[in-house]
């Protein structure tokens, strides 16, 4: 069998997709580690190792992401390209969702804004440092963990009324485009007695409020109506319901596609299958 590994190299984690020569997936693992050397080596010895494939059965090694500059030559005597990250995200978030064109986000440590569309180059639009990092960050300070696990779970437990300051606490007049239930300033109403948990759902509220804002203004730019949404901050349990208020309140479409998290990796790989 044929495999095409394609790895996304991140500051932290890294994420493996295997292909198979018809394009269907083999498998998706993610290793972290404290660089990009080490992350990717151990990505690949726990692919091959879970999956039980040799090297022999590798045809090609795709890289991408920011650790991706970090390798020079083949990988183990297997011919390895680079992928420019933006390509990947774009032709990653098309291909898991479906869609012709998009405006795909990926949302990483920040967030990246792309538009894609078959059968022409993919652009960078802009980028945003609010993301992963942020949230981290924050809840390192707010509520004593930078867990991954423990910052979903403390957000689940929250309650951002008394994080966020609402439209309805202003006003009891409401608009087509400013219902009252709407945010009108996040941390703007923080309650004396907020909890750690709180103050997790406040903050997972902002990032992917301004995240969604900010893909709206792209989509308008685009003239485009829909987006894709990719990267690990796609499995919050509160970004479908964030993004549809977007769908609601603007019209615009938010896809979260099955496998989001590995985008940019599935890209990678499908990116070589292009080639001549």
């Amino acid at each position: 069998m044929s495999v095409i590994l394609g790895i996304d190299i991140g500051g932290s984690t890294t994420k493996i997709v295997g292909l198979r020569s018809d394009g269907s997936t083999i498998a998706m693992h993610r290793v972290q580690a404290q660089d990009p050397i080490t992350s990717l080596y151990g990505a690949l010895g726990n692919f091959l190792f879970t999956n039980r494939l040799e090297l022999s059965g590798v045809s090609k090694i795709v890289l991408t992401g920011v650790g991706a500059s970090y390798v020079e030559g083949n990988i183990y005597g297997i011919a390895t390209e680079t992928v420019e990250e933006f390509t990947a995200v774009g032709v990653g978030g098309l291909a898991l969702s479906g869609q012709e064109k998009a405006v795909v986000i990926s949302m990483g440590t920040g967030t990246a804004f792309i538009w894609a569309e078959k059968g022409a180059p993919v652009k960078h639009l802009c980028g945003s440092g609010v993301g992963g990092g942020t949230l981290a960050g924050l809840c390192a300070r707010l509520c004593g963990t930078r867990q991954w696990g423990q910052i979903v779970k403390l957000a689940s437990e929250g309650d951002v009324n008394h994080i966020d300051l609402t439209v309805g606490d202003l006003t009891r007049n409401s608009h087509p485009s400013l219902p009252l239930d709407i945010t009108a300033a996040n941390f703007g109403n923080v309650s004396d007695s907020a909890t750690a948990g709180d103050f997790a759902a406040g903050v997972v509220n902002m990032v992917l409020q301004s995240i969604g804002t900010t893909a709206v203004m792209a989509c308008r730019a685009c003239g485009c109506g829909t987006v894709v949404a990719t990267g690990f901050m796609s499995s919050l349990p509160q970004a479908r319901e964030c993004f549809d208020l977007f769908t609601r309140l603007h019209g615009i479409q938010f896809i979260i596609p099955e496998h989001a998290a590995y985008a940019t990796s599935i890209g990678a790989a499908l990116c070589s299958f292009d080639e001549p």
